[in-house]
């Protein structure tokens, strides 16, 4: 199974570190209060070990130490609260950047052109949506903050060490230095590593919702055993992603540790001469053995930072191959069009049109109009790009030739969100979103009050369901409405088309699920409605068919004909086949 992940553009993509300068740029101000917090429990920390050299030099010549015991105890007290608080105040303005990332990243996903998405896996989307914008806040604390704190830290330790001994500082630098190169050399490693990791985990993803999108055709075909083995096939690949990563990180930080025992060892023997020899006292060993010791902390945030900075930057190169796929202009704000407007008149002049540069033409030439007001049918075989013209109306796709109008005016130059509110539209499949009924038939037409509700209702034969649902409008369909039959679905999104009061509605098959007497209830609803505004209707069933004011015949991406069911059946060889089919269907 193959992962069609997202693929950046050819432009310059920013380094990670400004990406995510730019989700914290709302935070800083508690970023600042965060890191200034985590400062002064690193400087209380600082003070600990001269307080301690002092007391055992006031211990060696028989001085109180009460004072000395009191301060320590203090600032041990005052580095429990700063740090408490600075850790909370961080963790805090970190879920707040990983929200905003999220905010950012959905509301880009909801303007994706339709192409993007037909060339992406749901699964991995979701997975940077969910997974890697997790990471950014590891990469906030531990990277951004982290690597300042821990800087800071660790170059004030070092000055401190200069206080108390130049010496015993160049040992530890000289090994804390080697440390450094290694990990300049780990890191890189530590970045690809994260990536594959997080596009294994997207592969899983993908995975699992193939199986849980089609699970009734999964179990149906006996398929389970076999879906079950490519599922725990990408859970695998996923696993041995993340144990590369883990090993480096784990190689990164460990090495730290090992460094500062090397250099306490070192510190140790080459301090405990300078002892006998005299050139330091034992108090001033002791407070640098405490720095060493202290400087674990400021050390192991500095590699905690580069470590996650790499696993950071492996997820936001990630969110940015979302960023770059192409998308929609931000629609203006507009509502549905619910007042008195004109119906909508519709014209192609010679589109031409293919879903990819590597797929055949789908439209070839396709030029038909259609006047305001009144029904007009599509007909042809599957595959003759019926539903192609809906989507090209849509402004789903873009032709690659010729022009979609929509009242003489190309819908190119429409702003989508006033061009998408004079549209009613009624998909093949008529999806149901999981939620209430409510929630559901208000999508398109979140103003409509009480009344327009019962109104559409009543004229979609909605009623009974309504009735026999145990919370009435307010009960919760299901996934993708699995609560519901086929035809309760069909009928669901034809009245939430209605609702809209649309000067253009489009109707892909919207009967094809229907019984007998609700495709008659509704055929007049959709007879009724072609009085006030331009409907559009692909339809294979004769009795739709043979209302409609004007009927276009389709066949491999060209019109082959328009006109009236009487004249196409005398005069277009194609129709006639195709009414000839319906009647000995509607005859068997």
């Amino acid at each position: 199974m193959t992962t069609a992940a997202p693929a950046p553009k050819a432009t310059a993509t920013p380094p990670a570190w400004r990406v995510l300068l730019g989700y914290v740029r709302p935070h800083r101000w508690a970023l600042a209060a965060g890191a200034v917090l985590a400062l002064a429990t690193g400087a209380t920390g600082l003070a600990l070990p001269l307080l301690a050299q002092r007391l055992i030099e006031d211990l060696s010549a028989d001085r109180a130490i009460g004072g000395a015991l009191a301060v320590m105890t203090a600032l041990m007290a005052a580095n429990a609260v700063l740090g408490g608080f600075g850790t909370y105040v961080l963790h805090r303005t970190a879920e707040s950047v990983v929200l905003s990332a999220r905010r950012a990243l959905t509301s880009y996903l909801l303007r994706l052109r339709v192409t993007a998405v037909d060339r992406s896996e749901p699964g991995d989307l979701l997975a940077r949506v969910t997974s890697d914008t997790t990471l950014l806040r590891g990469m906030t604390t531990n990277s951004l903050i982290g690597l300042a704190t821990g800087g800071l830290t660790l170059l004030g330790t070092l000055v401190m060490m200069a206080i108390v001994d130049l010496v015993l500082l160049g040992v530890t630098v000289a090994v804390v230095g080697v440390m450094a190169v290694v990990i300049g050399v780990i890191a890189p490693r530590i970045n690809r590593a994260s990536k594959s990791a997080q596009e294994a985990v997207g592969a899983m993803g993908t995975a699992v919702e193939r199986v849980l999108g089609s699970l009734r055709t999964v179990k149906a075909s006996g398929a389970e055993a076999r879906e079950e083995a490519v599922v725990h096939d990408a859970a695998q690949q996923a696993w041995r992603a993340s144990i590369r990563a883990a090993k480096w990180q784990a190689i990164a930080g460990n090495l730290s540790g090992v460094a500062l025992q090397a250099a306490f060892i070192i510190v140790l023997g080459v301090g405990g001469a300078r002892v006998a020899t005299g050139a330091i006292e034992v108090g001033a060993l002791v407070a640098f053995l405490l720095y060493v010791f202290y400087l674990m902390s400021p050390i192991s945030e500095v590699v905690a930072a580069i470590t996650g900075y790499q696993v950071g930057a492996a997820a936001i190169t990630r969110i940015q191959e979302v960023r770059a796929l192409p998308a929609e202009p931000v629609a203006a704000p507009a509502g549905p069009g619910r007042g008195p407007a004109a119906p909508a008149a519709v014209a192609f002049e010679a589109v031409r049109f293919r879903y990819s540069d590597d797929l055949p033409e789908i439209h070839h030439g396709v030029t038909f109009a259609v006047p305001p007001r009144g029904m007009t049918a599509f007909v042809g075989p599957s595959g003759a790009g019926k539903t192609t013209v809906f989507s090209l109306i849509e402004r789903f796709y873009d032709p690659t030739g010729g022009r979609v109008l929509l009242d003489g005016r190309d819908v190119a130059d429409w702003d989508l969100g006033a061009l998408r509110a004079a549209i009613g539209y009624v998909e093949q499949d008529a999806p149901v979103l999981s939620g209430s009924l409510r929630q559901n038939l208000l999508l398109g037409a979140p103003d409509a009050d009480e009344a327009a509700l019962a109104d559409v209702l009543r004229t979609t034969r909605l009623e009974g369901l309504v009735a026999r649902l145990p919370d009435g409008l307010e009960t919760l369909v299901g996934h993708r409405g699995t609560k519901l039959s086929g035809g309760e679905r069909q009928r669901i999104a034809i009245a939430r088309a209605l609702l809209r009061r649309p000067r253009l509605l489009l109707l892909d098959e919207a009967t094809s699920q229907l019984d007998a007497v609700n495709e008659a209830a509704l055929r007049d609803t959709v007879a009724d409605a072609a009085r006030e505004t331009t409907v559009l209707v692909v339809a294979h069933r004769l009795s739709t068919v043979t209302s409609a004011d004007r009927i276009v015949v389709m066949d491999a991406g060209r019109v082959q004909a328009v006109g009236t069911h009487a004249e196409l059946v005398a005069g277009n060889g194609l129709y006639a086949e195709l009414a000839a089919t319906q009647f000995l269907a509607t005859s068997s």
